[in-house]
Formats: structure tokens, C-alpha cells, sequence
């Protein structure tokens, strides 16, 4: 008898989130039909080549290449940024040109930041997206503000769905501005239960409630496009790399939440506060990564890393604020045998070895502009590494400076295995060839 999910011990829970990885399913829940059988050892041999690197008990064949692409492929297809965003056939379609023509190991998807018709119907405060606050050639850009107040710190910590519900998510939606009218936090029995829910008939809180079931429907319509796209590069030999997203709670409270001014003054005047408010959030990112990683059964959850990076944060800060919630929520999606992917912008020179405290051959640290091989030397008996490929040099500069670069990489950070080929940020405007030379050479030059 086969033993149930929450009988299974976390290196259990990954081998099976693996092999699901390994064998994927269709739309409709059955085995997938690969395109060919050449196809289908090639989509089993690039998930494999990731596992080995990832697990560190064997050498892959070659060392793994994953490019974190932002909107190249938008413009790879002649696209601007935001037509994919409008037009889900266009970011298949643009997709499609660079997962076939240039052939990483794994890709990112087709999703970009997501549908703007959404943004649109939800009224979007939080980023400025293209043609809507940014040119229609550029990314997204954050728009930072409290939109969470220094003297909120006990609503969050006490109830936090209210708190999202009732506060933050009517600062960050124009449209469900009127959801700080309806709560059902009252007693509800049957007398006087009605007027809890007068509130609901109100046309402002309808109006919320049909924006939100409009922008539910926008946002199924483009995820069936998306998981689509999923299908159909699987089908050809191509795996999706991660579905599941979290992010390392000083960043949620940091980033979106208090912002950077914000949670800098905040770790002063009411470090308490802050440290419990950490600790509130790291269950809900938990949930969040591990959920949509094994709803897709693709193992990886991606966690990009801001506010721990050198310079934000001394290293007693990091300590003390930064890292042990970090690793909590590192440890509490390996116990549900999923993989953190942690993607550090900036550079992490100063921390390495402090985040060397995870379990061996559980986790992937892709870096920015850290020492590759002081990375190398630090973990690389703990976890798998990548990362180091500027994004200035594969956008200005010429294929052979590209795989001159690879090849330094992989020399510096390969030996042994547990490396894979990252660029150190997500890629927008790049050379097409010289995204294909970082590609090309990694598989020339990384064999084992």
C-alpha cells in the first residue's frame, strides 16, 4: 500500500515531487504524449541533469543551463512587452520562438508579470506595468510606498487574512476599495445575524465583489493559456522550471508591505514588532511556494532574495532579522520535498557563510555579483550554485566574450558538479546571440 503524502519523509516527499517532475501529466490528468521518443528522453534527460545537480550525489552528464528571462523573448519575437502582456497568443507565440530556436535546458514559462486586463480591471496600484505607467517598450517597475502603516504592525500579527483582506489589499486595488466595509468577524448567531451582512448589499461592495469575478475570470483565461504553453513545450522535450513562488518574509514585509524606508526605520524604533510580524508571514509564504509547486508537481519554488543583499542590512541585521525566517521558510518547503530557489540580487559576500546552514543537496542559490568562487568554496558541499552571468555582457557584448565568461564559470564553480548556468538577474533587452553563445557554450563546455 502505497503510503499517504503526510506519511512521507521530506527526501520521500521530493523523490516523488521528482518523478512527477520526470513524468509529467496533461490537462486532463493522464500521461503526457510526448511529440517523439526522442523528445521524451530529451525532457527526461534535461529534468534528470537538474536533479543530479541539485541532490549532489552524482555528477550530472553536463552542467544544467537556466536562463531567467524577464521580456527577452518578447523582444526575440519582435513583440513589445506590453502586447504579450494583452495578448496571451502573442506570448505563447513569442515563447514558443525562443524555447524551440534557442533550447535551454528548462524555461521559465510564458508568464511574464502577468495579464494587464487583470491589472487593468483590479486597478493596480502596487507596479507600473507596460503602457500603463511605463512605455510599452520597457518592464514593469514597482511603485514603493507604506501601503502597510508603522502603527499596523498588531492587526497584521493578530489577524492576518483580515489584515489583507480589510486593509492592504484595498490600498493596493482601486477596485476593492470597498472592501474595508464587510467583515464577518462578529458573533453569528441567529439574532441580529442579518445585519453583519448588510454591508454586502451595498453597491460599492458589490461592485468590488463583480470586479474581483471579472478579473478571476481574466485570470483563468490566461492561466489556461499558460499551462497550455506548459503542455506543449513538455510534449516537445522542454521542462517548465517552477510554477511555485514564495518570497523570504523581511522581503514581503519590506518590499510590498512597509517598503524599504518604511521597515528600515521599523527595525529600530519597534524591532519586536517586526521580528513577530516575520514570524506571522512564514507560514503563509510556506503555504504559498509548497502549494502551487505540488499542484503542478514541479519541485522547484523560486524565492527572489532583495533586502538581505550586502549593503541593505549589516551582517548582525541579516542575523537577527533577515535569516532566520529565510531559513524557516527554506526548511518548511523542503519538509514538503520541495526545492527553494533562491535568487539573490546583489551580492552576498558577506553572508555566505551564514546561509551554508542549510540541509546538503536540498537547495539552489542562483547569485547576482557574489564571488563565484568564494561561493564555490562555501557551499559548494551543501547546495547547488549558479548564477554570475551579467546581464550588462550578454547585452552589450560579443558571443565570445559570452562563452569566454561561461567557460570561466564553469572552470571556477563546476568541478564536482552542483553548478548550473544562470544568468545573474532576469533578462529584458539582450543579444539573441549572445543568450544562445551562454547556452551553447555551457553545453559545449560543461560536460562531464
Amino acid at each position: 500500500m502505497e503510503k499517504k503524502w503526510e506519511e512521507l519523509s521530506p527526501d520521500e516527499r521530493q523523490e516523488v515531487l521528482f518523478e512527477r517532475w520526470l513524468s509529467p501529466k496533461d490537462h486532463e490528468g493522464n500521461d503526457l504524449k510526448f511529440n517523439s521518443p526522442e523528445a521524451e528522453k530529451a525532457y527526461k534527460e534535461r529534468v534528470t541533469r537538474f536533479k543530479d545537480a541539485i541532490q549532489l550525489k552524482k555528477l550530472p552528464d553536463r552542467v544544467p543551463v537556466l536562463p531567467i528571462v524577464g521580456f527577452f523573448y518578447t523582444f526575440l519575437a519582435g513583440f513589445t512587452p506590453e502586447e504579450v502582456m494583452y495578448d496571451y497568443e502573442k506570448a505563447v507565440s513569442a515563447a514558443r520562438k525562443y524555447v524551440l530556436e534557442l533550447e535551454p535546458d528548462v524555461h521559465m514559462g510564458a508568464i511574464g508579470p502577468g495579464p494587464g486586463k487583470f491589472f487593468d480591471i483590479l486597478d493596480y496600484k502596487l507596479y507600473a506595468w507596460p503602457g500603463h505607467g511605463v512605455s510599452p517598450d520597457h518592464s514593469y517597475q514597482c511603485l514603493e510606498k507604506e501601503y502597510m502603516k508603522a502603527d499596523e504592525y498588531d492587526a497584521l500579527i493578530q489577524d492576518p487574512s483580515n489584515f489583507y483582506s480589510n486593509i492592504y489589499l484595498p490600498r493596493i486595488f482601486g477596485a476593492l476599495q470597498a472592501f474595508t466595509a464587510p467583515s464577518l468577524t462578529n458573533v453569528l448567531e441567529i439574532f441580529g445575524l442579518a445585519f453583519n451582512f448588510v454591508p454586502y448589499g451595498l453597491p460599492p461592495v458589490q461592485a468590488a465583489y463583480k470586479a474581483l469575478m471579472e478579473a478571476g475570470d481574466e485570470a483563468l483565461k490566461w492561466a489556461m493559456a499558460m499551462g497550455a504553453f506548459n503542455e506543449e513545450m513538455a510534449a516537445a522535450g522542454f521542462p517548465a522550471s517552477a510554477v511555485g513562488v514564495a518570497k523570504a518574509p523581511f522581503d514581503t514585509l519590506g518590499d510590498t508591505l512597509r517598503g524599504t524606508r518604511g521597515i528600515m526605520v521599523d527595525i529600530y524604533r519597534q524591532p519586536d514588532k517586526v521580528l513577530k510580524a516575520l514570524e506571522v508571514l512564514t507560514p503563509l509564504m510556506i503555504n504559498t511556494g509548497a502549494g502551487a509547486a505540488k499542484g503542478a508537481g514541479l519541485p522547484i519554488v523560486f524565492i527572489p532574495l532583495h533586502k538581505g543583499a550586502d549593503g541593505f542590512l549589516s551582517d548582525e541585521q541579516f542575523k537577527k532579522f533577515y535569516w532566520p525566517t529565510l531559513r524557516k521558510l527554506m526548511m518548511g518547503l523542503i519538509d514538503e520535498g520541495c526545492v527553494p530557489f533562491c535568487f539573490v540580487e546583489g551580492s552576498y559576500n558577506t553572508r555566505l557563510k551564514v546561509i551554508r546552514d542549510v540541509p546538503k543537496g536540498k537547495t539552489l542559490w542562483s547569485f547576482d555579483t557574489t564571488d563565484m568562487a568564494k561561493a564555490k568554496e562555501m557551499l559548494g558541499d551543501v547546495a547547488c550554485i549558479g548564477g554570475n552571468m551579467p546581464i550588462d555582457l550578454l547585452a552589450v557584448g560579443t558571443p565570445e566574450q559570452v562563452k569566454d565568461h561561461a567557460k570561466k564559470l564553469i572552470d571556477t564553480c563546476g568541478k564536482g558538479g552542483g553548478y548550473i548556468m544562470v544568468n545573474g538577474v532576469a533578462l529584458d533587452e539582450a543579444k539573441p546571440e549572445n543568450v544562445k553563445a551562454m547556452i551553447d557554450a555551457t553545453k559545449e563546455y560543461g560536460v562531464y
